[in-house]
């Protein structure tokens, strides 16, 4: 309880000495360790760190796609540890949007019938999914677009259809790895512009990226180095460089 006798607020990622350890073999390799951040509804993050960082083992379990060797990570309350691989899913589906660097659009399939794709998992089923895929796309600015397949699209476009399909099953984060990582300069702004409006319009976005011009639209960086997070601070729009 607050000190007005509210409840206090859940934040919607809430990681505690989080460690991941994978074996090789004999070897041990230590991926995350001692991590502890949370993240509030509503923000808007970016995750830096160079390959092998484990920035995309931390990313994984963000996303419910894993579980930590030890420590905690809640996802909207939820110790994930906790949960059943149906459990898991089941988490996913109603309370993260994945958007990817290639899209994972499918090829022979409309704009309309990939962002609705995620509600045929969803139960109970939705009374009108065209409905609800239809106003997905139409906020991505994508109306015109919904009876194209990927291909008579462009790599903007179909990126914004990725978006569309995340927020589909109005999730409470949308997770995006490289979001922009097969877009060109012009285009990869335009979806930074999206994920800002989306964002000021109160979806929590956490964004993994290695660019520094990418992160700084962002309002917060978590930086991991070695398996440790290194930097946490807010964002200002500059592309300086993080602290060694």
């Amino acid at each position: 309880m607050t000190a007005e006798g509210a409840p206090a607020k859940v934040p919607v990622v809430a990681a505690h000495q989080l460690a991941k350890t994978y074996q090789l073999g004999e070897q041990a390799v230590h991926a995350l360790r001692d991590v502890s951040f949370e993240i509030q509804r509503g923000e808007f993050v970016a995750i830096m760190g160079p390959s092998g960082s484990g920035k995309s083992t931390l990313m994984n379990l963000i996303g419910a796609l894993d579980v930590p060797t030890s420590g905690e990570m809640r996802i909207d309350g939820i110790d994930i540890a906790t949960l059943s691989r149906d459990e898991l899913a089941g988490l996913r589906n109603h309370t993260i949007g994945f958007v990817f660097q290639q899209f994972n659009l499918l090829a022979r399939t409309t704009a309309l019938d990939n962002v609705k794709l995620p509600l045929t998992y969803t139960m109970p089923r939705p009374k009108d999914p065209d409905a609800i895929a239809r106003r997905c796309l139409e906020q991505v600015g994508l109306g015109s677009r919904m009876d194209h397949v990927p291909s008579r699209l462009s790599g903007g476009q179909q990126q914004r259809v990725a978006i569309a399909r995340a927020l589909v099953n109005s999730p409470k984060i949308i997770l995006a790895d490289e979001p922009t990582g097969a877009l060109d300069t012009a285009t990869s702004l335009e979806i930074l512009t999206l994920f800002k409006n989306l964002n000021a319009q109160g979806m929590t976005i956490i964004m993994v990226t290695h660019e520094l011009d990418v992160a700084a639209h962002a309002r917060r960086l978590l930086r991991v180095r070695d398996g440790r997070l290194v930097e946490d601070r807010a964002m200002d729009g500059r592309f300086e460089e993080p602290k060694s």
